[in-house]
């Protein structure tokens, strides 16, 4: 009999790689920049091709390998991967890297829903599958930790490349542990494709997800972003509607009438979106205000990562006794307090005092996500476990977006209406962002630096204060709206239900 175990480690393996490679690139960016010379246009492609592959091929590539089998998928999926690792890390030029992050954002997209269906498919006792599943989401938050540490002493002694050419032999264990573990498994009953549904979702969530990131860059001004965002969400509309008609559709739209289904799915994204701009302003934070390298901003966010990966693992024993919403919910209080905590931050650092919220926030995270994902594979029957996990990521990818682009803009608002440069010092990339006052600063003579970084870390730090405090409130109002939502979901929540409903 397959060790089931042995299964989880190669799932965890492969979701550990593509937390690693989403960190990696943001402390690649400034030395591929001046590399490669790439225009600011092309560095916001760099930067979010792999995201809008990703995000909208997911619901296509799950389907697929509950069609064509889980195991071939990732296998496939590892191969790509690696290929694509190594072209990103060699390309020459700023158009050649930008389509291998395309190529990297679709074999991405054939990993996600297929290490998660495994682990559904695995692990068929209720116990053991809530335990499995904590520990696939601490591996994913242990590499969102670990990402920032190993980027960074890469980058301190060899080219940007390395940070994407160590993807390379991680797959290869993955492909070779997966042909000799992992079993195969997809739907029976499976019916064609529907290529014009897989169409629909993917022009639609790429249009939207466009939208919402153009639109925390640029703003509403220009015409193309309302336009793609009304297509997207038209497109969506579209697509709910047709798999709504179809005897074997990308979707089942009837899961959302679950509670345990619908209430994760929203309570997920909800609590990403809270938390996702954060992470960007750790590492400004970190870096801008307080003069820490990227090898030491990654290393002081690294407890927080590691306690994701504690929360994850200590979920399944808290369902036995706060029940399903009350795991979720105290997860979310927890974040709540820690980011009401994150008001306070100053100029000044006392490491020690940040280190209990950093840990209290990572745990909760660890709580609320693993107990969610379990609820969605769970509610789910497992020959659907590939759509179903694909529609959590899915959610997860448009929480992240939408976070980024409405928190960012309050950061960035509070920071712009705060600013107040001395006179005949800074210009129009100062009032855009923190980190473009520290380009105007770095031509400057220290005495013209100096006043003008005291003053834009100042007013960054009144739009960091800002955004804590709504975080932590959306953050509080979830808590509540998983208390509600995930009320009478079973603590376990066992197959013979699942064959009934």
């Amino acid at each position: 009999m397959t060790n089931r175990w042995s299964c989880l480690a190669i799932a965890c393996l492969a979701t550990l790689l593509l937390s690693l490679d989403l960190t990696v690139l943001h402390l690649a960016l400034p030395r591929l920049t001046a590399d490669l010379g790439a225009s600011s246009t092309q560095l916001l492609w760099i930067g979010d091709v792999y995201g809008f592959a990703l995000a909208g091929l997911l619901v296509t590539m799950g389907n697929l390998g509950d069609r064509v089998g889980r195991k071939r998928l990732l296998l496939i999926g590892a191969a790509a991967f690696g290929a694509a690792s190594a072209l990103t890390a060699y390309a020459p030029t700023p158009e050649l890297l930008i389509a291998a992050r395309a190529l990297l954002g679709v074999a991405g997209a054939t990993i996600m829903p297929s290490t998660l269906s495994i682990v559904r498919n695995v692990f068929t006792e209720p116990a053991e599958r809530t335990a499995a599943i904590g520990i696939w989401s601490g591996m994913s938050a242990a590499g969102f930790a670990v990402g920032p540490v190993i980027g960074g002493l890469l980058l301190d002694h060899f080219w940007w490349g390395s940070v994407f050419l160590i993807n390379v032999p991680i797959m290869l264990l993955v492909l070779a542990g997966g042909l000799l573990v992992l079993p195969e498994s997809r739907n029976p009953e499976a019916g064609r494709l529907d290529l014009a549904g897989a169409a629909l979702s993917m022009a639609g969530v790429v249009a939207l997800v466009y939208a919402i990131k153009e639109a925390a860059h640029e703003g509403l001004a220009r015409p193309d972003v309302p336009v793609a965002g009304v297509a997207g969400v038209a497109l969506l509309a579209v697509f709910a509607r047709r798999q709504a008609r179809l005897p074997e559709p990308l979707i089942d739209v009837r899961l959302f009438a679950r509670r345990a289904f619908g209430a994760s799915i929203l309570t997920n994204l909800l609590a990403i979106f809270a938390m996702s701009a954060m992470m960007l302003m750790f590492a400004w934070y970190l870096q801008l205000v307080l003069g820490w390298s990227p090898l030491e901003a990654g290393l002081a966010q690294l407890p927080g990562g590691l306690s994701g990966a504690a929360g994850g693992m200590l979920a399944a024993r808290l369902i036995r006794r706060l029940g399903r919403n009350g795991v979720v919910a105290l997860g979310l209080a927890m974040n709540a307090a820690s980011f009401l905590y994150y008001t306070t931050l100053g100029t000044e650092l006392d490491y020690l005092a940040l280190l209990p919220a950093m840990v209290v926030g990572g745990v909760g995270v660890g709580f609320a996500f693993t107990v969610n994902n379990d609820n969605v594979l769970a509610t789910a029957p497992k020959e659907r476990a590939g759509a179903a996990a694909a529609v959590s990521e899915t959610a997860f990818e448009l929480g992240a977006a939408l976070g980024i682009a409405v928190l960012g803009t309050v950061l960035t608002s509070v920071y712009r209406a705060g600013l107040e440069l001395p006179a005949g010092v800074g210009g129009p990339a100062a009032r855009e962002s923190l980190a473009g006052a520290a380009r105007v600063a770095a031509a400057l003579p220290a005495e013209q630096a100096a006043p003008l970084m005291r003053a834009a870390r100042a007013a960054f730090l009144d739009g960091v204060h800002v955004t804590s405090l709504v975080t932590s409130v959306l953050l509080a109002l979830v808590a509540v709206l998983a208390l509600v939502g995930l009320r009478g979901v079973p603590k376990e929540i066992p197959e013979e239900v699942l064959a009934r409903a």
